[in-house]
């Protein structure tokens, strides 16, 4: 029996040919149904992946950046129903760390005959990650690179948006790893992490895989552009552990305090500020399409 194929859209994003290039390419498969949703904006996506479940799709394609990714990830978790993702945002960490191509065609192919693979999410606050959540210096910086100014220069408007923000305050924070304190004291950012490469390019996990159950966790308490300089120049070179200035390690469980209200973020995308964080990796949540092994 041909399955049912759902494509979840934002009609904003482009990948080569575009949507009617993809209807082409669906159709010449062997699909028996095809549901087609296309949304204005990713925050949309959740009620058309649901909606998609419930009429019995067998294979859902995601068509946008990471927020995208980010919104069906988080209804998709759990449900066994695979994830094909066809990289349009100006944001792709995910299809990146997965090694996706940012190539339609090939992205379709992947998506039908590629393998599948069980991949972890974390979860915070009851919302599902694919790549990375952080509050702070990190949160404040994404939400300050604007979409515009992403396509416009790329990592540089990670850079750009870092500048505005390295002389914000330090916060208190206590955070506890599995139910044992690990840090308290001042911090400028929490990082959690789900793959190893983040916002703007930056490798700041240098051994996070997203099939081994845990969330990689890591704090800053740089301050002010020259201790600043120094995190980003370490985490450049691969070696984040070793600036004097970021404490990193790994945990099943994450709960955060913050002293005040800070900005926090999701794959990319801005959440309201909160006094408290509780995030946990989820082992094998996500069925993802990724392309074949190479052979041995």
């Amino acid at each position: 029996m041909s399955p049912t194929v759902a494509v979840v859209a934002h009609r904003k994003k482009t990948l080569g040919a575009g949507l009617d290039r993809l209807r082409v390419l669906i159709t010449e498969q062997d699909v028996g149904e095809l549901l087609w949703y296309e949304v204005p904006k990713s925050k949309k996506a959740r009620k058309k992946v649901r909606q998609a479940l419930k009429e019995g799709a067998d294979l859902v394609f995601v068509w946008g950046g990471d927020g995208m990714v980010q919104r069906c990830a988080d209804v998709l978790a759990g449900s066994g129903v695979p994830m094909a993702i066809l990289p349009a945002g100006t944001g792709n960490l995910f299809a990146t760390n997965l090694g996706l191509p940012i190539d339609l065609e090939e992205t379709v192919r992947i998506g039908f005959h590629g393998r599948r693979e069980r991949l972890d999410l974390g979860l915070l606050n009851g919302e599902h990650f694919a790549v990375m959540a952080g509050a702070g210096f990190e949160a404040e910086m994404i939400a300050d690179a604007d979409g515009q100014a992403k396509r416009r220069l790329g990592k540089l408007s990670y850079v750009r948006a870092a500048v505005r923000h390295v002389g914000g305050p330090l916060v208190p924070m206590t955070i506890e790893v599995d139910g044992t304190t690990w840090f308290d004291d001042q911090a400028s950012c929490l990082l959690l992490g789900n793959v190893g490469t983040i916002a703007g390019g930056i490798e700041a996990f240098d051994d996070a895989r997203p099939d081994d159950g845990w969330l990689e966790v890591g704090v800053s308490t740089a301050q002010g552009p020259v201790q600043w300089a120094r995190v980003i120049g370490r985490m450049a070179t691969g070696r984040s552990e070793e600036s004097p200035f970021v404490r990193i390690t790994r945990a099943r469980k994450v709960s955060a305090r913050f002293g005040a209200p800070l900005t926090y973020e999701l794959d990319g995308g801005e959440r309201e500020a909160t006094t408290k964080i509780d995030a946990e990796a989820v082992p094998g949540a996500l069925t993802i399409c990724l392309p074949p092994e190479p052979p041995a």
